[in-house]
């Protein structure tokens, strides 16, 4: 299974064909990635979305057809409930939030309303479900916050205080307060930043420096550049999920938040400069120093993923930053800039 060119990862076919499947946020860069990873599977998927945009993604990968999907906000109780119970769904990832975290500076309201209500909302109506169904809900490494002490590890504290931090930190802990509370199958996903073909969020540091790149203009570092975070390629990431949920039964998972990361960390100039010498471009980095309120260096142990679930990320950075620039070379009618 090869998706859109981001190699999909094969997954367990047997623990997905015929199940019912809902994933929020359906049209998201991570979301659509994993519904087409589903379809593949032979899983009956469900996506909730609130945006006619967010189906770009889905008719981009081949899959908007192939899935049924329901429109609304996560935030709207009866709304998610009729989808649980309509759709007979057996496990749901839950991956609807407002991502970005410059657009979570400019306006905390919506995005606690997105990633803290949408969650509760969804865990809620998972507890009236019958039978309840199982779910994987989506944190990030960005609820740590800024630690003295790397890599992160599940029990490191959640010291997440930026608005899209503080959000993340709210919802892992509302999940795991609601299977421990409930006895409800639920994990949560800490990952790194995960970057791929299809990311149309050209404000984060891949893509938008891969887009530069390629139409010749110089890439822009808001940040002083020595910033550093983990980097999770999209495959690696949607077998995270997929790894995640076939166990969501076993007790060293159920309740459980597991890292996600490669466990090496890349500074946002090393980065930059990786992509531009990938694509041959003859740009120079522009340094903004400008960012506010991001944590200064990011990165994973994984290794409970390792020993309980058997997942492993197979794509380092640069294999990982060849196959998305070749992703958006193509998607954007652009060619690679020959190496002189």
């Amino acid at each position: 299974m090869d998706g859109i060119g981001i190699g999909l990862p094969s997954g367990n076919r047997g623990a997905w064909r015929a199940r019912s499947v809902l994933v929020t946020g359906a049209g998201g860069f991570v979301a659509s990635a994993l519904c087409e990873a589903l379809v593949e599977l032979g899983a009956s998927v469900t996506g909730i979305v609130r945006d006619s945009p967010g189906e770009r993604l889905l008719e981009l990968r081949g899959v908007r057809e192939r899935i049924t999907l329901v429109h609304g906000s996560i935030t709207e109780y009866q709304l998610v409930s009729r989808a649980l119970n309509e759709y007979e769904v057996d496990v749901v990832f839950h991956l609807a939030a407002q991502a970005l975290v410059g657009a979570a500076n400019r306006s905390p309201l919506s995005t606690f309303e997105s990633n803290i209500k949408g969650t509760w909302t969804i865990l809620e109506a998972l507890r009236q479900s019958r039978p309840a169904a199982r779910m994987v809900v989506a944190s990030s490494d960005k609820a740590y916050g800024n630690s003295p002490v790397l890599p992160y590890g599940e029990d490191s504290p959640l010291l997440g205080s930026f608005p899209y931090d503080a959000s993340k930190v709210c919802a892992d802990i509302l999940a795991r307060s609601y299977a421990v509370s409930f006895d409800l199958a639920v994990a949560v996903t800490r990952c790194a930043n995960i970057y791929g073909g299809g990311d149309l969020n050209w404000s984060r540091l891949i893509p938008g420096t891969i887009r530069a790149a390629l139409s010749g203009e110089n890439p822009i570092i808001r940040s002083d550049g020595t910033p550093e975070r983990d980097y999770l390629y999209l495959s690696d990431a949607v077998a995270a999920y997929l790894a995640l949920a076939e166990r969501l039964a076993d007790p060293r998972v159920k309740g459980q938040a597991f890292n996600f990361g490669t466990g090496s960390p890349v500074s946002a100039i090393d980065l930059t400069r990786r992509i531009v010498t990938i694509t041959g471009a003859r740009v120079e980095p522009q340094i903004l120093g400008v960012a506010a309120n991001e944590i200064d260096r990011q990165f994973l142990d994984s290794s409970l993923a390792h020993r309980v679930l058997g997942w492993y990320p197979r794509v380092d950075v640069d294999a990982g930053l060849e196959r998305t620039i070749t992703w958006y070379s193509q998607h954007l009618s652009l060619p690679l800039v020959q190496l002189a």
